[in-house]
């Protein structure tokens, strides 16, 4: 019997990869993202497409995350499987980032993952059974200058997953966590800055340094050694096919 997984975020990026990965391999998969009817529906029309049921979910929102599991659920059936992709990154000093900076990210990467999983749980208790999957990040483990608060929010997630693997377990449900590297997808387009220039500024010939860096990466995303994001997807496949 094939299960049904709510993926958010996935429009683009691994989210997207996900998506097509797992309706190639007969899941059900409800794609949630925003604003499938607007600047994203072209996106949307193309994963309908393929065969995917298509959600808006705005997981900064409580009561876009309600209707949006509803109006899964109404479709499918149920939700076996939620996957947390949607998320943010970051550039700059850390000094830099004000609170309003922190709210903004810690909003999308930590608040919209205890959203969502609230959100789903009812229903997976009611039937006994349930996968959680968030997809993390080695900076859920340690730490890369320049990236301050998104580390901050991936170490946040894993120690949200960690504790409902305990809370849950004894009520078949799981969770799992992918901790993905650096890949060369769209994430790097889509970074929060940080705000405080003056404070960034304080750190002289460095104050550029977050840039530069980031700089590289997306230098070495774009060679021909560069590691395939696929291999995100297939580690969420291969996670649901694992006994």
């Amino acid at each position: 019997m094939s299960e049904n997984v709510l993926i958010t975020g996935s429009n683009s990026g691994f989210g997207r990869l996900i998506t097509q990965t797992l309706l190639n391999n007969n899941y059900t998969v409800i794609a949630s993202m925003r604003d499938p009817e607007g600047r994203n529906k072209a996106g949307a029309d193309e994963l309908k497409t393929l065969g995917a049921h298509v959600v808006n979910i705005d997981v900064t929102d409580d009561q876009s995350i309600s209707k949006g599991v509803k109006d899964a659920i109404t479709q499918t059936g149920s939700i076996d499987v939620l996957i947390n992709n949607a998320g943010v990154g970051v550039i700059g000093w850390q000094e830099a980032f004000t609170i309003e900076d922190f709210e903004k990210l810690f909003d999308i990467n930590v608040f919209g993952v205890q959203r969502m999983t609230r959100a789903v749980l009812p229903f997976m208790k009611e039937n006994k059974k349930g996968t959680l999957i968030q997809i993390s990040s080695l900076l859920g483990q340690f730490v890369l200058p320049f990236f301050g608060p998104y580390n901050a929010s991936k170490h946040a997630v894993e120690a949200l997953a960690e504790n409902y693997r305990v809370e849950l377990s004894g009520y078949g449900i799981e969770s799992l966590v992918i901790e993905p590297g650096g890949f060369g997808t769209d994430f790097g387009t889509r970074l929060i800055s940080a705000s405080d220039r003056n404070r960034a500024e304080s750190y002289g010939d460095a104050a550029n340094a977050p840039e530069q860096q980031m700089a590289g990466f997306e230098e070495h995303f774009n060679n021909e050694n560069a590691p395939d994001p696929q291999m995100v997807a297939d580690a969420a496949l291969s996670l649901l096919t694992t006994p």
